[in-house]
């Protein structure tokens, strides 16, 4: 008989949320940052990866962007993100958040970046069979017209794996402010992008930050999103719209204190309806992986078997590449949770 642990980390995973540079093994990161001088908070890694909240959280999640200075390095993280989420969960497919101007300072642009960071990925589709789509992130601390030079930039260096827009970060007030970056939303979308955007997250934000994401930027997927459940309203609209919610378990433990329990708003998020599935947002920072996300956070939630079925399934259906790759995705999925319920 398969165990609960074992069925929740060999079930086939999609990940939608993931920063790219959160795939570093702590070990590359302390080694790259020795080598290009980048100043760590601590040489603890414990202490390096325990964080007083979210602005803590980003002081460390900036340094590792100064880490890589090349096209090399930049691969080499690409290809052993992929290779650790196979080995811990069973990744199978999985979207990149990448934030261009967290690059800029390095001298790395846009064209480079992402040459490198799919020449990684490339090599470990080939060895493990795992997809991959990238989302440009725009970083909200920095100003709005920024957010709209970094969107024409994707614009005029076309790559078919970059399909679409995010954000993330916090304003330099550490709101989420989504409407701050209308402008860049606008002309994402009128160029065929996707976009999504990380709303309702900390512990200060709004559920209607949520709603203006859904509703005036028309966002095809919601990061985070925990907040909509703390009014009626706005989670009716969300559950209206079935926008899907990128959720992602440990980082609202980390930086929101939020126990896994059957309270908990990722929880209540699935009892609403709402289409959700899991990530790992920042697995080296969080001390997680994408089998973690499922095997600590499901049973603590209350969830069953065919709820963690649904919300990995909802993974792929939710993922941003072609029609074709979803559905062969999708019925490789049902194959294999088919033959891991055999064994329950």
């Amino acid at each position: 008989m398969l165990s609960t642990y074992d069925y929740l980390r060999l079930l086939p995973k999609a990940e939608l949320h993931c920063h790219f540079v959160s795939t570093m093994r702590v070990s590359t990161l302390v080694e790259l940052a020795a080598a290009h001088d980048v100043a760590l908070k601590t040489d603890d890694l414990d202490a390096l990866l325990d964080y007083e909240g979210l602005p803590d959280f980003l002081d460390v999640f900036n340094a590792a962007h100064l880490a890589l200075t090349t096209g090399d390095e930049i691969a080499r993280v690409a290809y052993e993100g992929v290779e650790d989420a196979v080995r811990d969960g069973n990744l199978r497919y999985r979207e990149y958040f990448i934030n261009p101007d967290n690059f800029a300072p390095r001298g790395i642009d846009y064209a480079s970046l992402i040459d490198a960071v799919t020449d990684g990925l490339v090599q470990a589709e080939r060895d493990y069979g795992v997809g991959f789509r990238i989302v440009a992130a725009i970083n909200r601390s920095l100003p709005a017209a920024t957010a709209v030079r970094m969107v024409e930039t994707v614009i005029a260096h076309p790559r078919d794996c970059v399909v679409g827009i995010g954000m993330d970060d916090l304003t330099p007030e550490l709101t989420e402010d989504p409407l701050r970056f209308r402008e860049a939303y606008e002309l994402a979308t009128r160029h065929g992008l996707k976009t999504s955007a990380h709303v309702g997250e900390t512990m200060n934000a709004s559920p209607w930050n949520v709603v203006d994401a859904l509703e005036t930027l028309g966002v095809d997927r919601i990061d985070h999103g925990y907040r909509v459940v703390d009014d009626a309203d706005a989670l009716a609209r969300a559950a209206a719209s079935g926008i899907p919610f990128t959720c992602t378990p440990h980082s609202t433990r980390m930086l929101s204190g939020w126990e896994f329990d059957p309270s908990h708003r990722i929880a209540q998020m699935v009892r609403a309806g709402l289409p959700v599935t899991l990530a790992t947002d920042d697995a080296v920072f969080f001390k997680t992986d994408i089998g973690r996300e499922y095997t600590d956070a499901l049973p603590g939630m209350g969830m069953d078997d065919a709820q963690a079925a649904r919300i990995a399934r909802a993974g792929f259906e939710a993922a941003w590449c072609d029609p074709a790759q979803r559905d062969r995705m999708l019925a490789e999925a049902d194959a294999q949770i088919l033959a891991l319920s055999a064994l329950r």
